[in-house]
Protein backbone atom coordinates (compact mmCIF):
# COMPACT_ATOMS: atom_id res chain seq x y z
CA UNK A 1 0.00 0.00 0.00
CA UNK A 2 1.19 3.51 -0.83
CA UNK A 3 0.38 5.48 2.32
CA UNK A 4 0.83 8.88 0.63
CA UNK A 5 -1.64 8.09 -2.15
CA UNK A 6 -4.05 6.59 0.37
CA UNK A 7 -3.94 9.71 2.53
CA UNK A 8 -4.58 11.92 -0.50
CA UNK A 9 -7.57 9.85 -1.66
CA UNK A 10 -9.11 9.80 1.82
CA UNK A 11 -8.59 13.55 2.19
CA UNK A 12 -10.07 14.11 -1.27
CA UNK A 13 -13.08 12.00 -0.31
CA UNK A 14 -13.72 14.30 2.64
CA UNK A 15 -13.35 17.35 0.39
CA UNK A 16 -15.90 15.97 -2.08
CA UNK A 17 -18.29 15.13 0.76
CA UNK A 18 -18.17 18.80 1.80
CA UNK A 19 -19.38 19.77 -1.67
CA UNK A 20 -22.90 18.46 -1.05
CA UNK A 21 -23.53 20.74 1.98
CA UNK A 22 -21.84 23.48 -0.06
CA UNK A 23 -24.29 22.85 -2.88
CA UNK A 24 -27.14 22.94 -0.38
CA UNK A 25 -26.15 26.45 0.72
CA UNK A 26 -25.58 27.54 -2.91
CA UNK A 27 -29.05 26.37 -3.89
CA UNK A 28 -30.63 27.27 -0.54
CA UNK A 29 -29.64 30.92 -0.85
CA UNK A 30 -31.13 31.12 -4.34
CA UNK A 31 -34.65 30.03 -3.42
CA UNK A 32 -37.27 32.09 -1.62
CA UNK A 33 -37.30 32.14 2.19
CA UNK A 34 -40.30 29.83 2.36
CA UNK A 35 -38.40 27.07 0.52
CA UNK A 36 -34.91 27.21 2.03
CA UNK A 37 -35.21 24.24 4.40
CA UNK A 38 -36.73 22.04 1.72
CA UNK A 39 -33.86 22.87 -0.62
CA UNK A 40 -31.29 22.09 2.05
CA UNK A 41 -33.05 18.81 2.85
CA UNK A 42 -33.32 17.73 -0.80
CA UNK A 43 -29.55 17.90 -0.93
CA UNK A 44 -28.86 16.50 2.54
CA UNK A 45 -31.10 13.45 2.04
CA UNK A 46 -28.89 12.38 -0.88
CA UNK A 47 -26.11 11.73 1.63
CA UNK A 48 -28.34 9.25 3.44
CA UNK A 49 -30.09 7.56 0.51
CA UNK A 50 -27.15 7.17 -1.84
CA UNK A 51 -24.83 6.26 1.03
CA UNK A 52 -26.96 3.18 1.76
CA UNK A 53 -27.59 2.28 -1.89
CA UNK A 54 -23.86 2.48 -2.64
CA UNK A 55 -23.07 -0.01 0.10
CA UNK A 56 -25.87 -2.39 -0.89
CA UNK A 57 -25.36 -2.57 -4.65
CA UNK A 58 -24.38 0.80 -6.16
CA UNK A 59 -20.63 0.29 -6.02
CA UNK A 60 -21.03 -3.18 -7.52
CA UNK A 61 -23.13 -1.93 -10.46
CA UNK A 62 -20.64 0.87 -11.09
CA UNK A 63 -17.27 -0.79 -10.56
CA UNK A 64 -17.54 -4.57 -10.43
CA UNK A 65 -16.32 -6.32 -13.61
CA UNK A 66 -18.56 -5.69 -16.56
CA UNK A 67 -21.72 -7.77 -16.75
CA UNK A 68 -22.34 -7.21 -20.46
CA UNK A 69 -21.32 -4.92 -23.34
CA UNK A 70 -19.67 -2.35 -21.09
CA UNK A 71 -23.06 -1.21 -19.79
CA UNK A 72 -23.12 -2.17 -16.10
CA UNK A 73 -21.08 -4.01 -13.50
CA UNK A 74 -22.07 -7.38 -12.07
CA UNK A 75 -23.29 -8.06 -8.54
CA UNK A 76 -20.04 -9.52 -7.27
CA UNK A 77 -19.48 -6.69 -4.78
CA UNK A 78 -22.98 -6.51 -3.29
CA UNK A 79 -22.73 -5.33 0.30
CA UNK A 80 -19.13 -4.32 -0.52
CA UNK A 81 -18.21 -7.99 -0.54
CA UNK A 82 -14.54 -8.57 -1.32
CA UNK A 83 -13.42 -4.99 -0.66
CA UNK A 84 -12.08 -5.15 2.91
CA UNK A 85 -8.29 -5.44 3.21
CA UNK A 86 -7.90 -5.41 -0.58
CA UNK A 87 -5.80 -3.08 -2.73
CA UNK A 88 -7.01 -1.73 -6.04
CA UNK A 89 -3.79 -2.72 -7.81
CA UNK A 90 -5.26 -1.40 -11.07
CA UNK A 91 -3.27 0.93 -13.32
CA UNK A 92 -0.45 1.13 -10.82
CA UNK A 93 -2.63 2.37 -7.95
CA UNK A 94 -1.85 0.83 -4.59
CA UNK A 95 -4.58 2.09 -2.28
CA UNK A 96 -7.19 0.19 -0.28
CA UNK A 97 -10.28 -0.64 -2.30
CA UNK A 98 -12.42 0.93 0.43
CA UNK A 99 -10.62 4.26 -0.04
CA UNK A 100 -11.65 4.18 -3.70
CA UNK A 101 -15.17 3.05 -2.72
CA UNK A 102 -15.59 6.06 -0.45
CA UNK A 103 -14.10 8.49 -2.96
CA UNK A 104 -16.52 7.41 -5.67
CA UNK A 105 -19.44 7.39 -3.23
CA UNK A 106 -19.10 11.15 -2.86
CA UNK A 107 -19.54 11.55 -6.63
CA UNK A 108 -22.63 9.35 -6.51
CA UNK A 109 -24.10 11.51 -3.72
CA UNK A 110 -23.64 14.93 -5.27
CA UNK A 111 -24.90 14.00 -8.76
CA UNK A 112 -28.61 13.59 -7.86
CA UNK A 113 -28.26 16.52 -5.45
CA UNK A 114 -27.36 18.70 -8.45
CA UNK A 115 -30.67 17.74 -10.08
CA UNK A 116 -32.71 19.12 -7.17
CA UNK A 117 -32.12 22.74 -8.18
CA UNK A 118 -34.23 22.31 -11.30
CA UNK A 119 -37.41 21.62 -9.32
CA UNK A 120 -37.01 23.95 -6.34
CA UNK A 121 -40.12 25.33 -4.62
CA UNK A 122 -42.60 22.70 -5.81
CA UNK A 123 -41.58 19.06 -5.19
CA UNK A 124 -42.84 16.66 -2.53
CA UNK A 125 -39.95 15.62 -0.33
CA UNK A 126 -40.54 11.86 -0.30
CA UNK A 127 -41.36 11.85 -4.00
CA UNK A 128 -37.92 13.39 -4.47
CA UNK A 129 -36.48 10.64 -2.27
CA UNK A 130 -38.11 8.01 -4.47
CA UNK A 131 -36.65 9.68 -7.55
CA UNK A 132 -33.16 9.63 -6.03
CA UNK A 133 -33.45 5.88 -5.35
CA UNK A 134 -34.67 5.04 -8.86
CA UNK A 135 -32.50 7.46 -10.81
CA UNK A 136 -29.31 6.57 -8.96
CA UNK A 137 -30.01 2.87 -9.54
CA UNK A 138 -31.08 2.98 -13.18
CA UNK A 139 -29.09 5.94 -14.45
CA UNK A 140 -26.16 7.07 -12.31
CA UNK A 141 -24.66 3.70 -11.36
CA UNK A 142 -24.61 2.39 -14.96
CA UNK A 143 -23.30 5.70 -16.36
CA UNK A 144 -20.55 5.75 -13.72
CA UNK A 145 -19.60 2.30 -15.00
CA UNK A 146 -19.49 3.58 -18.59
CA UNK A 147 -17.21 6.47 -17.73
CA UNK A 148 -15.15 5.57 -14.66
CA UNK A 149 -14.71 1.76 -14.77
CA UNK A 150 -11.49 1.00 -16.66
CA UNK A 151 -10.42 -2.43 -17.83
CA UNK A 152 -8.08 -4.24 -15.45
CA UNK A 153 -5.27 -6.07 -17.23
CA UNK A 154 -2.68 -8.62 -16.14
CA UNK A 155 1.07 -8.35 -16.63
CA UNK A 156 0.72 -9.65 -20.19
CA UNK A 157 -1.83 -7.00 -21.12
CA UNK A 158 -4.85 -9.33 -21.11
CA UNK A 159 -8.12 -7.92 -19.79
CA UNK A 160 -9.06 -9.76 -16.61
CA UNK A 161 -11.92 -7.45 -15.56
CA UNK A 162 -13.79 -5.47 -18.21
CA UNK A 163 -15.00 -1.92 -17.62
CA UNK A 164 -17.39 0.53 -19.24
CA UNK A 165 -17.80 1.28 -22.93
CA UNK A 166 -17.10 5.04 -22.86
CA UNK A 167 -13.82 4.61 -20.98
CA UNK A 168 -12.53 1.54 -22.81
CA UNK A 169 -14.20 1.27 -26.21
CA UNK A 170 -15.04 4.84 -27.14
CA UNK A 171 -11.98 6.10 -25.21
CA UNK A 172 -13.49 9.51 -24.52
CA UNK A 173 -11.70 11.62 -21.91
CA UNK A 174 -13.57 12.44 -18.71
CA UNK A 175 -11.20 12.73 -15.80
CA UNK A 176 -13.63 13.60 -13.02
CA UNK A 177 -17.21 13.55 -14.32
CA UNK A 178 -18.12 16.09 -16.99
CA UNK A 179 -20.40 13.47 -18.53
CA UNK A 180 -21.16 11.11 -15.63
CA UNK A 181 -21.91 13.92 -13.18
CA UNK A 182 -22.74 17.21 -14.89
CA UNK A 183 -24.29 16.32 -18.24
CA UNK A 184 -26.03 13.46 -16.47
CA UNK A 185 -27.49 15.74 -13.79
CA UNK A 186 -28.29 18.55 -16.24
CA UNK A 187 -30.25 16.23 -18.53
CA UNK A 188 -32.20 14.83 -15.57
CA UNK A 189 -32.89 18.35 -14.31
CA UNK A 190 -34.33 19.34 -17.67
CA UNK A 191 -36.54 16.23 -17.72
CA UNK A 192 -37.91 16.86 -14.23
CA UNK A 193 -38.54 20.56 -14.95
CA UNK A 194 -40.73 19.42 -17.83
CA UNK A 195 -42.49 16.77 -15.73
CA UNK A 196 -43.33 19.08 -12.82
CA UNK A 197 -44.08 22.15 -14.90
CA UNK A 198 -43.70 25.81 -14.03
CA UNK A 199 -43.86 27.31 -10.57
CA UNK A 200 -46.99 29.28 -9.81
CA UNK A 201 -46.41 32.81 -11.10
CA UNK A 202 -43.27 32.03 -13.11
CA UNK A 203 -41.92 33.91 -15.04
CA UNK A 204 -44.03 36.98 -14.32
CA UNK A 205 -43.44 37.13 -10.57
CA UNK A 206 -39.93 37.98 -9.35
CA UNK A 207 -38.40 35.01 -7.55
CA UNK A 208 -35.15 36.52 -6.34
CA UNK A 209 -32.58 34.74 -4.15
CA UNK A 210 -33.55 35.29 -0.53
CA UNK A 211 -30.02 35.09 0.91
CA UNK A 212 -27.15 36.08 -1.35
CA UNK A 213 -24.45 35.47 1.31
CA UNK A 214 -25.60 31.82 1.40
CA UNK A 215 -25.07 31.64 -2.36
CA UNK A 216 -21.51 32.92 -2.16
CA UNK A 217 -20.75 30.73 0.86
CA UNK A 218 -21.99 27.68 -1.02
CA UNK A 219 -19.98 28.52 -4.12
CA UNK A 220 -16.86 28.99 -2.00
CA UNK A 221 -17.33 25.59 -0.34
CA UNK A 222 -17.83 24.04 -3.76
CA UNK A 223 -14.64 25.64 -5.07
CA UNK A 224 -12.72 24.36 -2.04
CA UNK A 225 -14.13 20.84 -2.26
CA UNK A 226 -13.67 20.66 -6.02
CA UNK A 227 -9.90 20.34 -5.62
CA UNK A 228 -10.60 16.93 -4.11
CA UNK A 229 -13.13 16.21 -6.84
CA UNK A 230 -10.68 16.86 -9.67
CA UNK A 231 -7.15 16.40 -8.29
CA UNK A 232 -8.28 13.47 -6.17
CA UNK A 233 -9.39 11.63 -9.32
CA UNK A 234 -5.73 10.94 -10.06
CA UNK A 235 -5.89 8.50 -7.12
CA UNK A 236 -2.26 9.42 -6.57
CA UNK A 237 -0.39 12.32 -4.99
CA UNK A 238 1.49 12.94 -8.21
CA UNK A 239 2.15 15.38 -11.06
CA UNK A 240 -1.18 14.56 -12.71
CA UNK A 241 -3.00 15.56 -9.52
CA UNK A 242 -0.96 18.75 -9.33
CA UNK A 243 -1.88 19.68 -12.90
CA UNK A 244 -5.55 18.94 -12.25
CA UNK A 245 -5.40 21.11 -9.13
CA UNK A 246 -3.83 23.97 -11.11
CA UNK A 247 -6.21 23.85 -14.08
CA UNK A 248 -9.17 23.69 -11.68
CA UNK A 249 -8.01 26.92 -10.03
CA UNK A 250 -7.29 28.93 -13.17
CA UNK A 251 -10.37 27.74 -15.07
CA UNK A 252 -12.66 28.72 -12.19
CA UNK A 253 -11.04 32.14 -11.91
CA UNK A 254 -11.40 32.72 -15.66
CA UNK A 255 -15.02 31.57 -15.66
CA UNK A 256 -15.90 33.98 -12.86
CA UNK A 257 -14.50 36.84 -14.93
CA UNK A 258 -16.18 35.56 -18.09
CA UNK A 259 -19.61 35.52 -16.43
CA UNK A 260 -19.15 38.97 -14.90
CA UNK A 261 -18.05 40.50 -18.21
CA UNK A 262 -21.22 39.18 -19.86
CA UNK A 263 -23.32 40.63 -17.03
CA UNK A 264 -21.59 44.00 -17.30
CA UNK A 265 -22.14 44.21 -21.05
CA UNK A 266 -25.67 42.81 -21.00
CA UNK A 267 -27.08 44.23 -17.76
CA UNK A 268 -24.75 47.07 -16.85
CA UNK A 269 -23.84 45.63 -13.42
CA UNK A 270 -21.76 42.70 -12.16
CA UNK A 271 -23.64 40.74 -9.47
CA UNK A 272 -22.61 38.61 -6.52
CA UNK A 273 -24.88 35.78 -7.67
CA UNK A 274 -23.27 36.06 -11.09
CA UNK A 275 -19.77 35.73 -9.60
CA UNK A 276 -20.81 32.64 -7.63
CA UNK A 277 -22.55 31.10 -10.64
CA UNK A 278 -19.59 31.84 -12.90
CA UNK A 279 -17.26 30.08 -10.50
CA UNK A 280 -19.48 27.00 -10.48
CA UNK A 281 -19.69 27.08 -14.29
CA UNK A 282 -15.90 27.04 -14.48
CA UNK A 283 -15.65 24.17 -12.00
CA UNK A 284 -18.15 22.20 -14.03
CA UNK A 285 -16.42 22.80 -17.35
CA UNK A 286 -12.90 21.96 -16.20
CA UNK A 287 -14.00 18.71 -14.53
CA UNK A 288 -13.63 16.43 -17.58
CA UNK A 289 -10.54 18.26 -18.86
CA UNK A 290 -8.53 19.03 -15.73
CA UNK A 291 -5.81 16.37 -16.13
CA UNK A 292 -5.72 16.39 -19.93
CA UNK A 293 -5.10 20.10 -20.60
CA UNK A 294 -2.35 22.50 -19.54
CA UNK A 295 -3.04 25.67 -17.51
CA UNK A 296 -3.47 27.80 -20.65
CA UNK A 297 -6.01 25.37 -22.06
CA UNK A 298 -7.77 25.27 -18.70
CA UNK A 299 -7.99 29.05 -18.59
CA UNK A 300 -9.54 29.17 -22.07
CA UNK A 301 -12.07 26.46 -21.19
CA UNK A 302 -13.04 28.37 -18.04
CA UNK A 303 -13.47 31.70 -19.80
CA UNK A 304 -15.58 30.16 -22.57
CA UNK A 305 -17.74 28.27 -20.09
CA UNK A 306 -18.31 31.32 -17.88
CA UNK A 307 -19.52 33.40 -20.82
CA UNK A 308 -21.51 30.56 -22.41
CA UNK A 309 -23.32 29.65 -19.19
CA UNK A 310 -24.10 33.30 -18.44
CA UNK A 311 -25.84 33.47 -21.81
CA UNK A 312 -27.39 29.99 -21.52
CA UNK A 313 -29.36 30.66 -18.31
CA UNK A 314 -31.80 32.74 -20.34
CA UNK A 315 -32.74 29.71 -22.46
CA UNK A 316 -35.47 28.74 -20.03
CA UNK A 317 -37.33 31.97 -20.73
CA UNK A 318 -37.04 31.52 -24.48
CA UNK A 319 -38.16 27.88 -24.46
CA UNK A 320 -40.58 28.10 -21.53
CA UNK A 321 -39.25 25.48 -19.09
CA UNK A 322 -38.90 26.45 -15.43
CA UNK A 323 -35.44 25.27 -14.41
CA UNK A 324 -35.59 27.01 -11.03
CA UNK A 325 -31.86 27.33 -10.23
CA UNK A 326 -30.32 26.99 -13.70
CA UNK A 327 -29.17 23.38 -13.54
CA UNK A 328 -29.50 23.21 -17.33
CA UNK A 329 -27.75 26.52 -17.99
CA UNK A 330 -24.80 25.77 -15.70
CA UNK A 331 -24.37 22.00 -15.41
CA UNK A 332 -25.68 20.73 -18.74
CA UNK A 333 -24.18 23.55 -20.79
CA UNK A 334 -21.00 23.82 -18.70
CA UNK A 335 -20.48 20.06 -18.72
CA UNK A 336 -20.99 19.91 -22.48
CA UNK A 337 -18.61 22.82 -23.11
CA UNK A 338 -15.93 21.20 -20.98
CA UNK A 339 -16.40 17.73 -22.44
CA UNK A 340 -16.22 18.93 -26.04
CA UNK A 341 -13.32 21.35 -25.47
CA UNK A 342 -11.33 18.54 -23.88
CA UNK A 343 -11.12 17.16 -27.40
CA UNK A 344 -9.79 20.52 -28.55
CA UNK A 345 -7.15 21.33 -25.91
CA UNK A 346 -6.00 17.89 -24.67
CA UNK A 347 -2.22 17.51 -24.72
CA UNK A 348 -0.01 14.52 -24.08
CA UNK A 349 2.48 16.74 -22.24
CA UNK A 350 0.35 16.49 -19.08
CA UNK A 351 1.07 12.78 -18.76
CA UNK A 352 -2.62 11.82 -18.65
CA UNK A 353 -3.77 12.14 -22.28
CA UNK A 354 -2.94 9.37 -24.74
CA UNK A 355 -3.38 11.64 -27.76
CA UNK A 356 -3.54 15.34 -28.53
CA UNK A 357 -6.67 17.31 -29.15
CA UNK A 358 -7.52 19.39 -32.22
CA UNK A 359 -5.52 22.51 -31.30
CA UNK A 360 -2.53 20.41 -30.25
CA UNK A 361 -2.20 18.74 -33.64
CA UNK A 362 -4.25 15.63 -32.97
CA UNK A 363 -6.97 16.32 -35.51
CA UNK A 364 -10.63 15.50 -34.91
CA UNK A 365 -10.14 11.97 -33.57
CA UNK A 366 -10.51 12.81 -29.90
CA UNK A 367 -13.07 15.53 -30.54
CA UNK A 368 -15.67 13.23 -32.10
CA UNK A 369 -15.26 10.80 -29.22
CA UNK A 370 -16.03 13.59 -26.76
CA UNK A 371 -19.15 14.58 -28.69
CA UNK A 372 -20.44 11.00 -28.81
CA UNK A 373 -19.93 10.57 -25.06
CA UNK A 374 -21.79 13.82 -24.30
CA UNK A 375 -24.74 12.97 -26.56
CA UNK A 376 -25.03 9.40 -25.28
CA UNK A 377 -25.11 10.37 -21.61
CA UNK A 378 -27.55 13.22 -22.26
CA UNK A 379 -29.98 11.01 -24.17
CA UNK A 380 -29.87 8.16 -21.67
CA UNK A 381 -30.31 10.37 -18.63
CA UNK A 382 -33.00 12.61 -20.11
CA UNK A 383 -35.22 9.80 -21.35
CA UNK A 384 -35.01 7.69 -18.20
CA UNK A 385 -35.33 10.66 -15.83
CA UNK A 386 -38.46 11.74 -17.70
CA UNK A 387 -39.96 8.25 -17.46
CA UNK A 388 -39.08 7.92 -13.75
CA UNK A 389 -40.47 11.38 -13.03
CA UNK A 390 -43.73 10.62 -14.85
CA UNK A 391 -44.07 7.28 -13.05
CA UNK A 392 -43.70 8.94 -9.65
CA UNK A 393 -46.05 11.77 -10.63
CA UNK A 394 -48.77 9.35 -11.77
CA UNK A 395 -48.53 7.16 -8.67
CA UNK A 396 -47.69 9.04 -5.47
CA UNK A 397 -47.60 12.52 -7.03
CA UNK A 398 -44.43 14.54 -7.48
CA UNK A 399 -45.65 18.12 -7.11
CA UNK A 400 -47.16 19.75 -4.04
CA UNK A 401 -50.63 21.28 -4.23
CA UNK A 402 -51.07 24.87 -5.33
CA UNK A 403 -52.05 25.84 -1.79
CA UNK A 404 -48.90 24.24 -0.35
CA UNK A 405 -46.76 25.92 -2.99
CA UNK A 406 -48.19 29.32 -2.08
CA UNK A 407 -47.76 28.68 1.65
CA UNK A 408 -44.27 27.30 1.11
CA UNK A 409 -42.82 23.82 0.92
CA UNK A 410 -40.93 24.34 4.18
CA UNK A 411 -44.22 24.44 6.05
CA UNK A 412 -46.13 21.89 4.00
CA UNK A 413 -43.37 19.29 3.72
CA UNK A 414 -41.39 19.76 6.93
CA UNK A 415 -43.61 21.72 9.35
CA UNK A 416 -40.70 24.11 9.88
CA UNK A 417 -39.61 27.59 8.91
CA UNK A 418 -36.09 28.67 8.12
CA UNK A 419 -36.51 32.05 9.82
CA UNK A 420 -38.58 33.06 12.85
CA UNK A 421 -38.94 36.65 11.68
CA UNK A 422 -41.88 37.61 13.86
CA UNK A 423 -39.93 37.20 17.09
CA UNK A 424 -37.00 39.37 16.06
CA UNK A 425 -39.12 41.83 14.16
CA UNK A 426 -41.41 42.64 17.06
CA UNK A 427 -38.85 44.79 18.83
CA UNK A 428 -37.64 46.44 15.68
CA UNK A 429 -34.21 44.81 15.93
CA UNK A 430 -34.40 42.85 12.71
CA UNK A 431 -33.23 44.82 9.67
CA UNK A 432 -33.20 42.69 6.49
CA UNK A 433 -31.27 45.34 4.55
CA UNK A 434 -28.30 45.01 6.88
CA UNK A 435 -28.42 41.22 7.09
CA UNK A 436 -28.09 40.36 3.42
CA UNK A 437 -31.58 38.82 3.31
CA UNK A 438 -33.68 40.03 0.39
CA UNK A 439 -36.59 42.12 1.65
CA UNK A 440 -38.63 41.28 -1.39
CA UNK A 441 -38.85 37.58 -0.68
CA UNK A 442 -38.79 37.00 3.08
CA UNK A 443 -42.02 35.28 3.96
CA UNK A 444 -43.28 35.59 0.37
Amino acid sequence: MNSGDTAWVLASSALVLLMTPGLAFFYGGMVRAKSVLNMLMMNFICLAIVGVLWMLYGYSLAFAPDAKLGLVGNLGNVGLKGTIDQLTGASGHQIPVLAFVMFQLMFAIITPALVSGAIADRAKFWAWGAFVVLWATIVYFPVAHWVFAFDVTDSAGNVVAAGGWIANKLKAYDFAGGTAVHINAGAAGLALALVLGKRRGWPKEPMRPHNVPFVLLGASLLWFGWFGFNAGSSLKADAVAANAFTTTMVATAAATLGWLVVEQIRDGKPTTVGAASGAVAGLVAITPACAFVNPVGGTIIGAVAGAACALAVSMKYRFGFDDSLDVVGVHLVGGTVGTVLTGVFATTTTGAAAQNGLFEGGGFDQLWRQVVAAVAVFAYSFVLAYIIGKLIDKTIGFRVSEEDEVTGVDTSEHAESGYELAAVGAGGAFRPQASGVSTGTVGA
